[in-house]
């Protein structure tokens, strides 16, 4: 290698920030089956470097990296009754513990966005974890 040659590409590379995760998360969800998306209705999707204290605290997490992604409202199934004042469901990414674990596992930084997608969306129908296999394989 000779000076100034960066054969990796990482040379004054930074770490995937908020708008880098989710452009990433957007790009997976147009590539899930339309019919799917179209039953998703009105889902905000939001990423934060950290879940805040309230969730870690509900959640009783030992750490803030111990959680990737929450689905936060009420499913599709218990949206027939709507509540006055509710906001829409939204699906919430955390940056930081994606990043420290795409650091330690065998896996695109694509592909763990999407996976924590669409077991969050998953959440939204009440799926299983078996059909949010078989939803993830059909999203390839």
């Amino acid at each position: 290698m000779t000076a100034g040659n960066d054969a990796t590409g990482w040379r004054g590379r930074m770490a995937p920030g908020l708008d880098d995760i989710e452009a990433l998360a957007i790009e997976a969800y147009a590539e899930l089956p339309e019919a799917f998306r179209a039953l998703c209705g009105d889902i905000r999707f939001l990423v934060a470097d950290f879940p805040d204290d309230d969730v870690v605290r509900e959640m009783e997490l030992e750490s803030p990296f111990d959680i990737l992604g929450l689905f936060e409202g009420r499913g599709v199934g218990e949206l027939a009754t709507p509540v006055t004042g509710e906001l829409p469901n939204r699906i919430l990414l955390y940056r930081r513990p994606m990043l420290d674990y795409w650091a330690e596992h065998e896996e695109t930084l694509d592909y763990l966005v999407r996976h924590v997608l669409i077991h969050e969306i998953g959440h939204h129908f009440g799926l299983s974890d078996d059909d949010m296999e078989t939803l993830e394989a059909n999203a390839d």
